[in-house]
């Protein structure tokens, strides 16, 4: 059975870990999708304008202008991206083990059976630890997409999916 897309972006899930819903990511980390895409959207923009403006041999006034435009443009790109990847990013932890689902659409679904997890991560950089969020990274069995990445999780929602994901390990390896 496939589910269908999520419709809405809840604020605050009822049960994060409620096995037959896709939970969001919490709001406070939309700002870091967006200091992942802007800055660098901006720059591209800045250069793609600086390039268009030496190409056209305008006044140094109109290559500013144009400079100007490009990172305006691209920055704008960004931030567009970022709340794209902040509104379609999902995950699921059910019995079987732990899913993820990007884009909208060009859908990526990973989905990590608790059989094949190695070892689990927390990872909390600097931004996050200001927010309270954090980064799950999940180590599996095998070399094409050896680690599947959460980014900007709620850190206590972290903290639990390393538990019970760990607790699944552990009663994977008494059977």
């Amino acid at each position: 059975m496939h589910d269908p897309a999520p419709s809405a972006h809840p604020v605050e899930p009822a049960d994060p870990f409620d096995p037959s819903a896709w939970q969001p990511l919490p709001p406070r980390s939309r700002n870091l999708f967006l200091i992942g895409t802007v800055p660098l959207a901006g720059a591209v923009g800045l250069g793609a304008g600086v390039v268009c403006a030496l190409a056209m041999d305008r006044s140094s006034t109109g290559m500013v202008a144009i400079a100007v435009l490009g990172l305006l443009l691209g920055a704008a790109f960004g931030l567009w991206l970022g709340l794209k990847q902040y509104r379609h990013t999902f995950w699921r932890l059910d019995d079987e083990g732990l899913a993820v689902r990007r884009g909208r659409l060009w859908q990526r679904e990973t989905r990590v059976p608790a059989s094949r997890v190695q070892h689990l991560d927390l990872k909390h950089g600097p931004l996050q630890r200001g927010r309270a969020l954090a980064t799950l990274v999940v180590h599996t069995a095998g070399t094409r997409h050896g680690a599947v990445t959460v980014p900007n999780l709620d850190g206590a929602d972290a903290e639990r999916l390393r538990d019970r994901l760990g607790r699944q390990i552990d009663h994977d390896d008494d059977d």
